[in-house]
C-alpha cells in the first residue's frame, strides 16, 4: 500500500498544494513552521479521521477557510482509489471514495493504515494514561475498522451516563427515583458496549506482547527481547478467560459495587475509560528478574527507545495482518544519535512506503532520503 498523489485544500498552512509520491522512501525537507509535518498528518489523517497532533479538526483547517480537503490517490495491490475527506469544523465532516460519497465518514477508516512515529510519542511513556488507552485504540481501529463504532457509542454512552449521575446525585424524591430507573438501563448500555471494547483491548495486548519484545531488543542498546512487556490494568478484575459475556457481568458487578461513590462524585468510575496499559522494563535475566513500571523508573533514554519499539510493534503487527501500513517519522532522527539512525532506518527501510520528515537533511539517513522534497515559504518542490 502506497499514496501515489496527495492534495491539500485549505489544510493547515496550505491553501492549495499538490504532491506526486512514490513507493520507498520519501523525505521532506523544511526548516521548522514550514509545513513538512502537515503534508504527513493529512495522509494520517486519512487513515484514522484524527491527527496525531491536536484532539480536533479546528486547527486543521486553515485560518480564514470554512472547510478543509484531504484528497489521496491510493495504490493496494495494483489498484488505485482515491480517497476525501471533507473536514467542517461545527458541522458533520464528508468522506469520498472515487467521488462517491459514504453514508458515514467513518467508513473511509482503516482504508490508508499508517503508523507514525513523532517526538510526542514520549507522552506513550510518560504521559497520563488517556495516551495509551488512544494507542490502542487507533491500533484496533486500524486493524478491524467496525470497532470505530463501538469507541463512538461507548463515548456517548458514557457522557449520557456522567450526566445521568450527576442529575441522580442531587434529585430528591421521585425525580431520584426516575433517574436510578433510567441509570440502570445505561448501566446496561455501558457494560454491554464496554465489554466488546475491553475484549478487543485484551486480544489486542497478546497480541502486540511479542512484536514488543522484538522491537525493543532492536532499538534499545544490549537489550533482549525479554526486557521490554506490557499488561493491560482494567479498572474491574478481569475474569480467568475472560469471555464477552463474562466481562459484561464483571461490568455490571463493579458498576453495583461502587453505585454510591459515583452518585457522590458524579462520574463513571468503572470501565474501559479508566483502564490503562502497564509498562515495564525486566532488571536482569534470571528466574527472581524484577520488572519495573517504565514511567518513573526508566532513564530518557530507556523511555525514548520503549516508545520507538511500541510504534514498531504496532507496525510489524498491522504488517503480520497482511498489508505494509504507511511509515510516518516525523522529525525523530534529531533526537537520535547517529547509531540508532543508522538501527531506525535498518529496521523500517524495507516498508513499502517511508515518509520522513527533517529540519536538516543530514540528520536522515542515506538509505532513507530516497525522493526529497524541500518545503519552504508554502512551496513543496522535488529536489533531484
Amino acid at each position: 500500500m502506497h499514496v501515489a498523489h496527495l492534495t491539500l485544500h485549505d489544510f493547515r498552512s496550505y491553501a492549495d498544494v499538490d504532491v506526486a509520491l512514490e513507493p520507498g522512501a520519501t523525505a521532506f525537507i523544511g526548516r521548522n513552521g514550514q509545513g513538512k509535518t502537515n503534508l504527513v498528518e493529512a495522509i494520517d489523517y486519512l487513515s484514522r479521521l484524527s491527527s496525531h497532533r491536536v484532539a480536533t479538526d479546528a486547527p486543521l483547517v486553515r485560518a480564514g477557510a470554512d472547510q478543509a480537503i484531504v484528497r489521496a490517490s491510493v495504490v493496494k495491490e495494483g489498484r488505485t482509489a482515491l480517497l476525501e475527506v471533507e473536514l467542517n469544523p461545527g458541522r458533520a465532516n464528508r468522506a469520498r471514495i472515487n467521488r462517491s460519497p459514504l453514508p458515514r465518514p467513518r467508513e473511509i477508516i482503516g482504508l490508508v493504515r499508517t503508523v507514525v512515529f513523532a517526538p510526542d510519542d514520549l507522552t506513550l511513556v510518560k504521559g497520563d494514561p488517556s495516551e495509551r488507552r488512544k494507542m490502542l485504540d487507533d491500533l484496533l481501529v486500524l486493524r478491524a475498522p467496525r470497532l470505530a463504532g463501538v469507541r463512538t457509542d461507548y463515548d456517548r454512552i458514557l457522557k449520557q451516563r456522567n450526566s445521568l449521575l450527576k442529575t441522580a446525585g442531587i434529585a430528591r424524591g421521585s425525580s431520584r427515583d426516575a433517574a436510578m430507573a433510567t441509570l440502570e438501563i445505561w448501566d446496561d448500555n455501558l457494560a454491554r458496549v464496554g465489554a466488546e471494547l475491553l475484549a478487543a483491548r485484551l486480544r489486542l495486548v497478546e497480541d502486540l506482547r511479542p512484536y514488543l519484545g522484538k522491537a525493543y531488543e532492536a532499538v534499545a542498546r544490549g537489550a533482549s527481547r525479554d526486557d521490554a512487556d506490557l499488561d493491560y490494568r482494567a479498572s474491574i478484575e478481569v475474569p480467568p478467560a475472560a469471555t464477552q459475556e463474562s466481562l459484561q457481568q464483571a461490568l455490571l458487578d463493579a458498576v453495583a459495587s461502587r453505585r454510591k461513590e459515583e452518585l457522590d462524585r458524579g462520574v463513571s468510575l468503572v470501565g474501559p475509560h479508566r483502564d490503562d496499559l502497564l509498562l515495564t522494563l525486566g532488571t536482569g535475566s534470571g528466574p527472581d528478574d524484577l520488572r519495573l513500571p517504565v514511567k518513573g523508573y526508566a532513564s530518557h533514554g530507556e523511555s525514548w527507545s520503549y516508545a520507538l519499539a511500541l510504534r514498531l510493534a504496532s507496525y510489524d503487527l498491522l504488517r503480520a495482518d497482511g498489508d505494509d501500513p504507511i511509515l510516518v517519522l516525523d522529525d525523530v532522527f534529531a533526537e537520535l544519535d547517529a547509531e540508532r539512525r543508522g538501527q531506525l532506518a535498518q529496521l523500517v527501510a524495507g516498508a513499502e512506503q517511508v515518509l520522513v520528515t527533517a529540519a536538516v537533511a543530514a540528520d536522515v539517513p542515506a538509505s532513507l532520503q530516497g525522493v526529497r522534497f524541500v518545503v519552504a515559504d508554502g512551496q513543496v518542490t522535488r529536489d533531484d
